[in-house]
């Protein structure tokens, strides 16, 4: 009897675990499935968002439409949110190995659902303001109360996304399934890329007023460099132009050529001392080579105090531009015609002006005067409003993205809202989640080879702290016969006819250390140099090639990893790809 008694506790207590653990099961099971019906209608969601994203970007870009868009969007992204942030899923996001996939989708919902609902709507309304006719001139003359009455919804626009672009960075991707990871992926993309198109517009609102008079008179010295001979910004400055604003109007009121201004004997402004290591005095004496220097923030002073000594004027700002970039705009403006009988278009605007021109005229005042008229010309068709706003709005953007369009202002207030942009054409600027290369062309052949030369870069992670760039460079140019001296340059600094000799010019990540690098080459063996800019470290390869020949650069350094990995380099011709797949890894 006592032992039966005895029993009886621990039979109950029994049962209590049993029927405790059955309850835990349950309601175990409970949430899964709870969690995994939310989970599938979350992501039904968001690929719905998605695909109605997609068919607004490729249909009419009309307000009405867009916002009809918009609100599908927002249903879809604000119901995602409400799916992945109830108690339930939250109370999972703890466990391991799910949690992480679950934290990551409601961390990319709500981020997806902030941009939406607070980002792009602003985004929208502030863009159609923009890219509608308020950009095309009556009677001469932009509106430009109207563009600033667009910067709240532009501030506001670019405030949200970023803030949801930041969420999306943070997320730890490592653990993640594969789908999940791409989707992440796919998402800051997305609201990255709307975060910079949206601080851009926000800056645009800012200074496109005050740039185009509305305090009173302006005035911009325009440098238009020539890809056929690089330097590090794109390009030698083959000709120059003085535009003046006021009240909305802008109108073009000088033009001179390089070979108007004499080589001074003593650099205009003091250079640094690593710039002059790297460059010599030359970015300060000539004016072709202010775009020697990879910060237009330097260069553009230089400029500004050559065309003061030849013209005696101080003008409040620099742009620079080159052909490509009027090829975009001429998208706008449609065809041109010059006083040649040439129509310039979006299609021979580069072949014509930096390889045909000079075969045409092998004279170089000929030539300048042929890229005045051209320059004359796209001015006066934006002049006259015959740029659709969309387009050149995209045209100018695109270039802006691409390094092609530069801009400078003497005004301390109005160069601080350029901070952090391409337009400021500054070294890259890393943080804590981004390392970038510099890679930057000049040519050292005194031609115009270089419209033949193609460049490609890679970069990839080689371990945590580890990274390489791969630079290869290729000679395309035709039979040298076929060419006038003017583009080979005759040979006359000591490079034969037909081969270029390029310098390129590779600063390394904020926080790199060079671990070493390995050249092959079909060409002359190169040479190397190095230094530092802006306390960087720069090595420096030079390289020479005849035609058909190529060769190759992989640089290793260490750096402290970081999500993102890339390169800047010279716009050319054609603007290289920054590719994702360099093998110089285990190299020497």
């Amino acid at each position: 009897m006592i032992g039966t008694h005895d029993r009886r506790p621990a039979a109950r207590a029994e049962r209590v675990f049993a029927w405790s653990l059955g309850a835990v099961l349950v309601v175990g099971l409970v949430a899964a499935a709870w969690i995994g019906v939310r989970g599938g209608m979350a992501v039904a969601h968001l690929s719905s968002a998605r695909q109605t994203l997609q068919a607004a970007e490729a249909g009419p870009h009309d307000p009405p439409t867009i916002a009809v868009a918009l609100a599908t969007v927002r249903d879809d992204t604000s119901a995602a949110r409400s799916l992945t942030s109830d108690p339930v899923w939250s109370w999972a996001e703890p466990l391991p190995w799910i949690g992480p996939q679950l934290r990551a989708l409601a961390v990319s919902s709500a981020a997806l659902d902030t941009a939406v609902s607070e980002g792009l709507g602003p985004l929208s309304s502030a863009a159609s303001g923009l890219s509608t006719d308020v950009l095309r001139p009556r009677e001469g003359a932009f509106d430009t109360t109207v563009i600033a009455s667009l910067e709240p919804e532009a501030d506001a626009a670019a405030t949200h996304l970023r803030a949801a672009a930041d969420e999306l960075s943070r997320i730890d991707t490592a653990p993640l399934l594969g789908p999940l990871r791409d989707g992440v992926t796919r998402a800051r993309e997305l609201v990255d890329g709307a975060a910079s198109a949206s601080d851009a517009l926000h800056r645009a609102t800012l200074l496109l007023p005050r740039m185009l008079g509305t305090d009173g008179q302006r005035s911009y010295l325009v440098l238009f460099q020539n890809n056929a001979e690089w330097r590090s910004l794109g390009g030698i400055v083959g000709a120059v132009a003085q535009v003046d604003t006021q009240d909305g109007r802008f109108a073009l009121v000088d033009q001179a050529s390089t070979s108007d201004f004499p080589v001074e004997a003593e650099p205009v402004v003091d250079l640094p001392g690593e710039v002059q290591d790297l460059f010599d005095t030359r970015p300060a004496r000539y004016i072709q080579n202010v775009t020697q220097v990879p910060d237009f923030t330097l260069g553009a002073p230089i400029a500004r105090e050559m065309w003061k000594r030849l013209r005696g004027r101080t003008v409040d700002g620099v742009i620079t531009l080159d052909p490509v970039t009027l090829g975009y705009v001429l998208k706008a403006t449609g065809p041109v015609t010059l006083p040649t009988g040439d129509h310039l278009t979006p299609d021979n605007a580069v072949p014509l002006l930096l390889q045909e021109v000079y075969q045409r005229y092998p004279d170089p005042a000929r030539q300048d005067e042929f890229f005045r008229a051209a320059t004359a010309a796209v001015f006066s068709a934006l002049a006259e409003g015959r740029a659709d706003p969309e387009l050149l709005l995209a045209a100018l953007m695109r270039a802006g993205s691409e390094g092609r369009l530069m801009l400078w202002s003497a005004d301390a207030d109005e160069q601080a809202i350029l901070d952090g942009t391409t337009l400021q054409g500054t070294l890259p600027d890393d943080g804590t989640d981004r390392s970038t290369f510099g890679v930057y062309l000049n040519d050292g052949t005194g031609s115009k080879m270089d419209s033949y030369l193609r460049p490609s870069v890679d970069v990839a992670w080689c371990g945590q702290d580890s990274a390489v760039l791969g630079v290869t460079l290729r000679n395309d140019a035709p039979d040298p016969a076929s060419l006038p001296s003017y583009v080979t340059g005759g040979g006359e600094y000591g490079v034969p006819v037909g081969e270029a000799l390029t310098g390129v010019y590779v600063v390394l990540p904020a926080e790199g250390r060079l671990e070493g690098y390995a050249s092959t080459t079909d060409g002359i063996p190169p040479g190397f140099a190095g230094g530092t800019l802006e306390g960087r470290p720069v090595l420096k390869w030079s390289v020479q090639l005849a035609p058909g020949e190529q060769a190759h650069l992989d640089v290793r350094v260490s750096t402290p990893w970081t999500p993102h990995l890339g390169a800047v380099v010279t716009p050319t011709i054609v603007s290289p790809a920054i590719g994702r797949g360099a093998t110089g890894c285990g190299g020497n």
